[in-house]
């Protein structure tokens, strides 16, 4: 199994996070630093480099039918570089909302070259393991970014903090030119399908596997990506006083909230490779799936309970570890699908479900939070994660009987 050019791919990636995944954590908590005149701007500018994201996958799909995968990741990096050092700099809504959606255009590349590294070099049984591995080191990127951005915000600075983590992305051009091959991704698997383009795309998407793929890209990343990571400081806030005492030190939330993200973060590269490997085996994707989205509404639902420091703690890092696991293998199923049937255009349909999932995510967030409290919020959220549970336990029933029939029809 050739793991280098994923690891590879995954690192540079980590590099290019590091102030998207810092901003989650600070912007909410320090809005007014930012020039920002309202709590709406919060949800708009963690949005919309998302939202940009789903006009420009398709063409970032197109483009790297014709680019190689050096020129995409090389002007990723570049562009990931300049918003990173803008956010210290700009007190305008206006040029961090240019600015976000700059990076939206950044990681449509990153993404989707991740994607198609992944599916390049694994196989049906290393794949599982192959996307928890790429997964697990990318997310470096969020550990040092929210971790060293939530306590160097509370002690040195915004300022210093970005321009630190643009100052890491660009030392990190000449490795992206020595060591990401300039070569093209392959663009389909053995898909039987016959006819016209235009005919190709409607009975590709008319697929039940792929549909199927598409609706749980939309709705785990809204959750995830989109309504926790985008409150977690402002539930830590909520729930507890706005400094309180940790393992016996006086912690603020941007600080706590930087922790309990990053502690996902540092354990992802060990626990979503290991997640992915079993899935490869006799435990199945789709079970596991299940398992973790019922786990997750469990957490979720009892995070407004958590009143003290440790009993916060537990459940965050209960929805945390399961949503190491709805990520996994959410990302394995969509590769699995993808290798069959067209691994280009399944893969940007999918990066685009996911995009307009994590761009809702906030914004609904913030809409909600203006009429209801956050409680509310994460206790509808738990019930939509039991919805999306629900509807994959059909999905696993309808498979398993199509199974037994066709095992019938051959006896």
């Amino acid at each position: 199994m050739n793991r280098k050019p994923v690891v590879i791919i995954a690192l540079i990636t980590a590099v290019c996070v590091l102030g998207d995944a810092m901003l989650f954590i600070v912007l909410p908590l320090y809005w007014h630093d930012f020039g920002l005149t309202s709590l709406w701007q919060v949800g708009i500018l963690l949005s919309i480099n998302r939202f940009i994201r789903l006009p420009i996958n398709p063409l970032v799909g197109w483009c790297y039918l014709r680019i190689n995968k050096r020129t995409g990741v090389l002007l990723a990096v570049i562009l990931a570089m300049l918003t990173t050092f803008s956010y210290g700099w700009l007190q305008s809504f206006w040029l961090l909302f240019m600015m976000r959606s700059l990076w939206g255009v950044a990681w449509a590349f990153l993404r989707l070259g991740g994607y198609l590294t992944v599916i390049d070099t694994s196989t049906d049984n290393t794949r599982g393991h192959l996307v928890g591995l790429y997964n697990g080191l990318w997310g470096l990127g969020g550990l040092v970014g929210m971790l060293a951005g939530g306590v160097l915000a509370d002690l040195v600075g915004i300022e210093t903090v970005t321009n630190t983590f643009g100052l890491v992305a660009l030392i990190v051009l000449p490795f992206v030119w020595k060591y990401v091959p300039a070569t093209k991704a392959s663009s389909e698997g053995p898909s039987k399908l016959q006819g016209s383009l235009s005919e190709v795309e409607y009975s590709l998407f008319k697929k039940r596997e792929v549909v199927i793929v598409l609706i749980s890209g939309l709705l785990i990343p809204l959750i995830i990506f989109g309504i926790f990571a985008s409150t977690l400081s402002a539930v830590i806030d909520t729930q507890l006083s706005s400094s309180f005492i940790f393992l016996g030190m006086a912690v603020g939330a941007a600080s706590f909230a930087g922790i309990i993200q990053s502690i996902r973060w540092g354990w992802d590269p060990f626990l979503a490779p290991f997640v992915g490997r079993i899935s490869d085996l006799k435990w199945g994707r789709k079970s596991l799936l299940i398992f973790a989205l019922f786990g997750g509404a469990v957490f979720f639902a009892l995070i407004p309970f958590g009143v003290s420091v440790y009993s916060l703690l537990f459940l965050l890092l209960g929805f945390q570890f399961m949503s190491t696991m709805m990520v996994t293998l959410n990302d394995s199923i969509a590769s699995d699908v993808a290798s069959n049937t067209s691994k280009v255009k399944v893969i940007t349909a999918y990066t685009i479900a996911v995009d307009l999932g994590s761009a809702l995510g906030p914004l609904l967030s913030y809409l909600i939070l203006e009429w209801t409290g956050i409680n509310v919020l994460y206790w509808l959220t738990s019930g939509l994660l039991c919805l999306v549970g629900v509807f994959w336990i059909s999905q696993l029933k309808k498979t398993r009987q199509s199974h037994a029939f066709g095992a019938g029809c051959g006896s």
